[in-house]
């Protein structure tokens, strides 16, 4: 079994076929909620996608420590493997790894920009970027120039990113400041149900995308059908 079978059997597909909200190339989306319930998890599953993709992920932190992060996709893995009842999960995990790159950053002294000239050096040092997840977000920091740069290093690449922020509204406008909005292709909410913690689509290019229901499994968080 190689890649290739984990990446159709990827929880993203889950999301791409619940929401017809995947990214294209040159695109930005947004995952919210409060504290707690999975962002990170979420991040993870599309950033662990890409790599099955056989992109080259950058995942940027800015909450948590990077043995935190390798820890995430460690476990996101291993549930993928485990669900595929695969025999060389060690190697093939190995062999994904070497594609990914993770930078832990405080957003008190390191803005966005200066990600993206992280980024641009490592492009000129051979590491090219294929794929972007930036964790942690914290959007009273961010001004609509930060937003801006993210935006123009996507397109120039061709390549997707996936942000995550904190905030507990399940309204886009409080999610993403207005002057933000035009440059997220998609933003997506984590809110808890009787049932669990359900992803809720505020933003799409999708006319059916709202109506969406993707749910985080209890045990795993692997995004999963109702």
């Amino acid at each position: 079994m190689d890649k290739q079978d984990l990446f159709n059997h990827s929880p993203v597909r889950i999301f791409d076929s619940a929401t017809n909200s995947s990214l294209k190339q040159g695109e930005i989306g947004l995952i919210t909620s409060k504290k707690g319930l999975g962002k990170t998890s979420v991040l993870v599953q599309f950033g662990m996608d890409a790599l099955l993709a056989g992109k080259q992920l950058v995942h940027v932190s800015f909450d948590q420590h990077s043995s935190n992060v390798i820890t995430w996709y460690e476990s996101i893995f291993n549930e993928i493997a485990k669900k595929r009842n695969i025999s060389n999960a060690s190697e093939l995990k190995d062999q994904i790894v070497r594609d990914r790159t993770i930078l832990n950053f405080n957003q008190e002294t390191f803005t966005l920009p200066k990600v993206i000239n992280t980024l641009k050096a490592l492009k000129e040092g051979g590491i090219k970027v294929a794929a972007l997840v930036i964790d942690g977000l914290d959007f009273a920091k961010v001004t609509a120039d930060d937003v801006k740069a993210v935006s123009e290093f996507v397109k120039a690449e061709g390549i997707t990113a996936w942000l995550s922020a904190t905030n507990e509204s399940d309204q886009l406008k409080d999610n993403v400041p207005a002057e933000l909005q035009d440059y997220f292709a998609v933003v997506a909410h984590l809110g808890p149900k009787s049932d669990g913690v359900y992803i809720s689509i505020l933003k799409s290019t999708a006319a059916d995308a709202s109506s969406a229901t993707i749910k985080l499994d209890s045990k795993t968080l692997l995004m999963t059908q109702k």
